[in-house]
């Protein structure tokens, strides 16, 4: 196996496979993928919860060098979207740069080389070894304990990671929790073996994931218990079946098909006038969720426990046709109170209530806030990539960090969207990366870093433009970090960041070596 190469790309989900197929195109051949699970995917391999699907309509949340024809539905099912992305890995030729099944330790800076030493090791000999430790996704290790699996080395003199901003897991601290008796498991590692017929189940948490997965499990079980801390503003989905009329008119025309990708891309970039310029605007969709909670849920009380009590799109608004139907049965119980602690198979309640469950699922969503796990990347000097964001997620354009050469992030902060398709701007960065290699290439550098002082000034404006957005009105969201600082949005339209993309902006950098 090759200890050295030219690129390492961690990922395989959108953003890896992405910057592959474009360094491919541009006649890279010396690098490899790093993949921690045993098929491609990212975060459409890891999460197969039940009911578990895009909320961006299938024609967008595609690349648009690779539109599919044959999509089912107008919002793809999770096995639909991991089967497209395998599809575009054999396509372009990836398969053979992919290391499956090894985990990325963590990844070291040295200045002498002007390159990155990578740790790698085996992922289901390091699960084997978490799962025996009880130890959680983003845990850190202890390298001295010798029980862990081997580790091995990697020299790259790029490294791009692709792991996207929801990809460690995020579980309440509630006492007692990790002594509950019965299963328990999140929303990401979902157990396909349990059988919930006739279980009393605990979901703790109401967000993206919870609201698709909540009515799928709630026909099977005796009684589900949602312990609900914000209810979500939600919209009703409009998703259909795609007839084959339409599939083989997209086949036979694909020029039909852009035009409504370009249409979706278009109407979802009015929203940024809610979002950003005039959130009153917003008050329109407000109305409209309204409207779906009364015509969906009979029971006067729940309704107003489903309802929000911030604006709307302060949060993450989300969309759902069997959500609110799913609630308002007998045997679901929304839960508001808070949980105090947990003893044995018990959930207590901050009133002193127990509640006897058999299974709590987590449907707590991820790490926003740290996108990549503290410990694993060094830049210069040795210092940890999550010291440098002490006060918060930062990069320029989303995607370098000043102290951290020839490191490359793909949807990292403020690239986040709460309008539209997350693919568009992993296109847009997977540009502005490769322009960056081509002219390290053409141009004799061993090392890019970008300056602190352009990292300052371009981060200074991002907050400033998130000021009078709608997500800095008040409520606690996973997009705001404890300071109140909105460390995951794109402020604007999705068109003007790939403007700011288009080429790689050297002057804005360190550039050594040559």
């Amino acid at each position: 196996m090759k200890r050295a190469t030219r690129i390492a790309i961690i990922g395989t989900g959108f953003s890896g496979l992405g910057m592959a197929i474009k360094l491919k195109e541009a006649g890279f051949e010396d690098f490899v993928i790093l993949e921690q699970s045993d098929n491609v995917g990212g975060t459409w391999h890891d999460n197969h919860y039940p009911g578990c699907a895009c909320d961006v309509q299938s024609a967008l949340y595609s690349f648009s060098f690779e539109q599919n024809p044959n999509w089912t539905r107008m919002f793809a099912r999770q096995p639909e979207i991991q089967a497209y992305l395998r599809h575009c890995a054999e396509k372009y030729g990836l398969m053979e740069h992919i290391r499956f099944k090894t985990h990325v330790a963590g990844a070291r800076w040295n200045d002498k080389t002007s390159a990155w030493m990578i740790e790698t090791c085996d992922s289901p000999g390091l699960w084997a070894y978490m799962e025996e430790k009880g130890l959680k996704p983003g845990s850190e290790l202890d390298r001295s304990d010798k029980s862990l699996p081997a580790f091995r080395k990697l020299r790259a003199e790029i490294l791009v990671s692709g792991m996207g901003g929801l990809s460690t897991p995020a579980y309440p601290e509630i006492k007692g929790i990790d002594t509950f008796t019965g299963a328990s498991f999140h929303s990401q590692t979902w157990d396909h073996d349990y059988d919930f017929r006739g279980k009393r189940v605990a979901v703790i948490g109401t967000g993206a994931s919870a609201i698709q997965f909540v009515p799928e499990i709630a026909r099977e079980v005796a009684h589900l218990d949602l312990y609900q801390r914000t209810p979500p503003w939600i919209m009703p989905k409009p998703d259909r079946e795609l007839r084959p009329l339409e599939q083989a008119m997209f086949n036979k025309f694909p020029q039909t098909l852009n035009a409504l990708r370009q249409s979706i891309y278009w109407m979802l970039e009015a929203r940024v006038l809610g979002f950003v310029a005039n959130p009153r605007i917003l008050k329109i969709g407000e109305l409209q969720a309204r409207r779906h909670i009364r015509n969906q849920i009979r029971d006067k009380e729940l309704r107003k426990k489903v309802t929000p009590d911030f604006h709307f799109g302060c949060k993450r608004v989300l969309i759902s046709n069997n959500y609110y139907p799913a609630l308002d049965q007998k045997h679901v119980d929304v839960l508001t109170d808070g949980i105090r602690e947990v003893s044995g198979n018990t959930i207590i309640d901050i009133h002193g209530v127990e509640r006897p469950v058999d299974c709590i699922v987590y449907g707590t969503g991820f790490k926003a806030q740290e996108p990549i796990p503290k410990g694993m990347i060094f830049g210069r000097d040795g210092r940890d990539l999550l010291d440098a964001w002490c006060d918060g997620a930062q990069a320029y354009k989303g995607t370098t960090v000043a102290g951290f050469p020839n490191f490359f992030m793909l949807m990292g902060p403020n690239t986040g969207l709460g309008h539209s398709s997350m693919v568009y701007m992993i296109e847009s960065q997977v540009q502005y990366v490769l322009d960056a290699i081509k002219k390290m290439d053409h141009r004799g550098w061993k090392s890019v870093d970008v300056t602190a002082d352009a990292c300052g000034r371009y981060n200074a404006s991002i907050q400033a433009r998130l000021g009078d957005s709608v997500w800095q009105t008040g409520c606690k969201s996973w997009y705001v970090n404890e300071n109140g600082k909105n460390t995951t949005l794109w402020p604007g339209f999705t068109w003007r960041f790939r403007q700011q993309t288009r080429r790689f902006d050297a002057e804005q950098y360190l550039c050594e070596g040559g």
